[in-house]
């Protein structure tokens, strides 16, 4: 059971699971830092126009290509 929870995931993306903690730890702050731009461009529209959209194509690649 245990190993069902914490480990089939990063095995199936080809990771241990602390290379999997790293990895989703990373993206988990990225996907704040591009929430704060958005939050930030929404206030002030001359700010941050396309930082948000930006990195959220940049994980979009980089998922893509995981655990293949």
């Amino acid at each position: 059971m245990l190993g069902r929870l914490f480990l089939d995931h990063p095995r199936s993306v080809q990771e241990s699971y602390g290379e999997h903690a790293v990895f989703a730890g990373g993206f988990a702050l990225r996907l704040f830092a591009a929430g704060g731009a958005a939050l930030i461009h929404a206030v002030i529209p001359c700010v941050f126009e396309r930082t948000a959209s930006r990195m959220v194509a940049q994980m979009h690649a980089r998922l893509q290509n995981r655990g293949r």
